[in-house]
């Protein structure tokens, strides 16, 4: 019999993490916003009571954020990536393997043992070390752990924040309250088409014909409707596949015309995507750069070029990166247009430990590997130290995001570290 499986989410993760180190945002609605301040992607449980929709954009809800006294933060991911660290640290200690399936939930493989008593505990640790709320569902498959977390959530008064499944009296009862468009996996799409075939709840979905369900939704849903019953077909996956490409694009906080301007902006592009390449130990054999105007704005020229690099051999030195893309960003320029976004891709990643070289290909890295030493350094202290190509901040900077209400880096930089007052 397979262990258990459990679904930990941190609850509103966003604005839990701008009330860890402002605790008189606690009690009040706070909403964060997304890239460049244009809509909402997270609400605290009083910003929703309020009827904030999740999506909206900010200029809408001006009106409720005033009379409400709704606190606005943009959106800091800095904080967020390192705040997440620390949860999925403390999950990993208790659990024999752990899937982060993304930067506020994860998947854990439960010991035989473990309890909702057990749940609850652990709750409580990742609670006290790092200030952040999280909720877990049990389930014998992903599926049924997901469900189990749904319920957790929507009645933390009743289940204490964690729920096991396979325990209450009445899980039949649970699925029949629950509808397929809210089910993981399946989304509003899927479930219009499941209500061809009379299948509207996920008790219906446990229960309806296969054959149907194969018919209706393909492979992935007779892999759903089996989890749904307790048949694990979706593994615990501890080691995430090796990405085919990354890429690092941004909206400008206000249109670009100049070269010299797109030029900076190209190089924070590439300087963040290598350093991702190199955390999991890839290189690009490829690199595309784009440029695109504001589509929204159709009375204004439209151009949104693009164009591909290969390189002779992957690399993931952000020198080497930054002189391809600017030569390639210099092929696609044109003058008399208002660039609203530039970014890179670097695709065709392959590993650096397994890729074999051709005698003729130069090495893949140097002797001294600057580009890691300085990745480390930046790791530990904060982005210190940078390339001279990505500008300085505070000059010509029309292109970086619009950020206003950016709270501080409070756990990765030095000089923005919290201060105690007496």
């Amino acid at each position: 019999m397979n262990d258990r499986l459990a679904l930990v989410d941190c609850n509103n993760f966003y604005c839990s993490c701008e009330r860890v180190f402002n605790p008189s945002l606690i009690g009040k609605p706070i909403v964060v916003l997304s890239n460049n301040d244009g809509c909402i992607i997270s609400r605290s449980d009083e910003a929703k009571a309020l009827g904030i929709p999740m999506g909206a954009p900010l200029h809408e809800q001006q009106e409720t954020i005033r009379k409400h006294g709704v606190q606005v933060f943009s959106s800091n991911y800095t904080l967020y990536g390192d705040m997440s660290s620390r949860v999925m640290s403390i999950l990993a200690d208790e659990v024999p393997a752990i899937e982060i399936y993304s930067i506020d939930e994860a998947f854990l493989q439960l010991p035989k043992n473990f309890s909702v008593e057990m749940g609850k505990a652990l709750r409580a640790k990742v609670l006290k070390h790092t200030g952040i709320p999280v909720c877990m569902g049990i389930g014998m498959t992903k599926l049924l752990a997901k469900l189990s977390n749904r319920y957790a959530k929507k009645n933390k008064m009743l289940t204490g924040g964690v729920f096991d499944i396979g325990e209450h009296w009445d899980p039949d009862g649970i699925m029949h309250e629950t509808q397929c468009e809210d089910l993981w996996g399946v989304g509003k799409n899927l479930a219009r088409r499941l209500r061809k075939i009379d299948v509207s709840t996920v008790l219906e979905f446990k229960n309806a014909d296969p054959v149907a369900v194969r018919m209706s939704l393909g492979v992935i849903g007779e892999r759903l409707q089996r989890e749904m019953n307790g048949i694990r077909c979706l593994e615990l996956e501890e080691v995430p596949a090796d990405k085919k490409s990354v890429m690092a694009s941004r909206s400008f906080g206000s249109p670009v015309e100049k070269l010299e301007e797109l030029e900076v902006a190209l190089s924070n592009h590439v300087s963040r995507a290598s350093e991702k390449i190199r955390s999991g130990g890839l290189l690009a054999s490829s690199m595309v750069v784009m440029l695109r105007t504001n589509r929204f704005k159709p009375e204004e020229p439209q151009y949104c070029p693009s164009i591909r690099f290969t390189f002779g051999t992957p690399t993931a030195s952000t020198s080497q990166l930054m002189k391809a893309a600017r030569r390639l960003l210099h092929r696609i320029y044109r003058l008399g247009y208002r660039y609203k976004k530039a970014g890179i891709m670097l695709d065709g990643l392959v590993g650096s430990v397994s890729y074999q070289p051709s005698l003729f290909d130069a090495p893949v890295t140097p002797k001294i590997d600057v580009d890691r030493i300085v990745d480390d350094i930046n790791r530990r202290m904060g982005r210190v130290i940078t390339h001279g190509s990505m500008g300085v901040k505070g000059t010509g900077d029309a292109w970086r995001m619009k950020s206003g209400r950016k709270s501080p880096s409070y756990t990765t930089s030095w000089g923005e570290l919290p201060e105690a007052r007496l």
